[in-house]
């Protein structure tokens, strides 16, 4: 019989340890990893440019849900770099 993993039902971020390694996990807040998720996007895009950002959007969602996906990545991101893997 097969036993699922329990799910994550809260989102866990990582703080860096003094010596510049990653931490353990901790619970937060929705607002807070989500702040932490867009800085890092931003984080990124400065320093490697926006070419740097790409997502992967999924095959098996509906074809607006893929077009809002290419828009936010090439408008509020400014990547080309999308993939849907309609190839499967």
């Amino acid at each position: 019989m097969h036993t699922p993993l329990p799910r994550l039902t809260q989102p866990l971020v990582r703080e860096r340890l003094k010596s510049g390694k990653r931490g353990p996990q901790r619970p937060a807040s929705w607002d807070e990893a989500m702040e932490r998720a867009a800085a890092g996007l931003l984080a990124s895009r400065q320093r490697h440019g926006s070419s740097s950002i790409g997502i992967f959007s999924c095959s098996k969602t509906t074809n607006e849900v893929n077009y809002l996906a290419q828009k936010f990545l090439r408008v509020v991101l400014g990547s080309n770099n999308i993939d849907s893997c309609n190839r499967t």
